[in-house]
């Protein structure tokens, strides 16, 4: 089977109701393109008819497939839709659609070239953020800063729930992971950082979801627990490259 030049990969925990809104949106903008493409749905232990929702769409459209991960965590869901996803780039799309599909193309060539991991930002210049209240931004902003001093410097935006990969970067970097919690997207840099990958952030248009299921504080104190044990696993040389 030709791989598809585009996999969107959506995990998916208890979102019976904003996935049809996502998947409308998202098939009707890919049936515009030009380039071949699929869609994955990675269910993710829901407690609702999120995964029969899914299915019920997958029925009328082949171009998506539907996956039942039974390991909670959207880092679980999301290593499983890129090992799994047969796409040349391999996007990461949260169910919320925050940014709209229509920034898609920025993450893709022509618009983009000569990168690995493209990481949507909402604080690139260009970016916007609609509607978000003040407290949520400026929690965010110093949970970056942490982010920046412990472990990735230069990196504004890392828990943007956007990411594209080129194929062997997913490959190579999704089969080296090991958290799969709220901080599975530092390591996934971290590791990228490791193996020298070319990453970009794309500056997005963001509009702030009151459903978020992000708590900042509780995240945050998981977080910096997190960044300790991504050290701690580099120094046991668990993320050292196999001969």
């Amino acid at each position: 089977m030709t791989s598809p030049f585009l996999s969107i990969i959506i995990p998916a925990y208890n979102e019976e109701n904003r996935l049809p809104r996502t998947l409308r949106q998202v098939f009707a903008y890919l049936e515009k393109q030009s380039y071949t493409y699929e869609a994955l749905v990675v269910e993710n232990a829901s407690s609702d008819a999120t995964l029969d929702v899914a299915n019920e769409f997958a029925t009328h459209n082949p171009f998506l497939r539907v996956l039942h991960e039974e390991l909670r965590g959207k880092g679980h869901a999301v290593r499983r839709g890129m090992l799994e996803a047969r796409g040349e780039y391999r996007f990461i799309c949260d169910a919320d659609l925050s940014m709209p599909i229509e920034e898609l193309g920025k993450f893709l060539p022509p618009s983009l070239n000569d990168f690995d991991i493209a990481i949507g930002s909402r604080e690139a210049p260009g970016s916007v953020r609609y509607n978000e209240p003040a407290y949520r931004h400026w929690g965010g902003r110093a949970v970056n800063l942490a982010i920046r001093l412990l472990i990735l410097p230069g990196l504004n935006d890392t828990q943007c729930g956007f990411k594209c990969f080129h194929a062997e970067a997913a490959e190579a970097i999704f089969r080296q992971q090991t958290l799969y919690g709220w901080s599975f997207d530092i390591e996934l840099l971290y590791l990228a950082r490791r193996r020298g990958a070319r990453l970009k952030e794309v500056p997005i248009h963001w509009h702030y979801d009151p459903e978020s299921k992000v708590s900042a504080v509780r995240d945050a104190v998981r977080m910096i627990g997190d960044i300790f044990r991504i050290h701690v696993n580099a120094l046991r040389g668990r993320y050292d490259l196999k001969p």
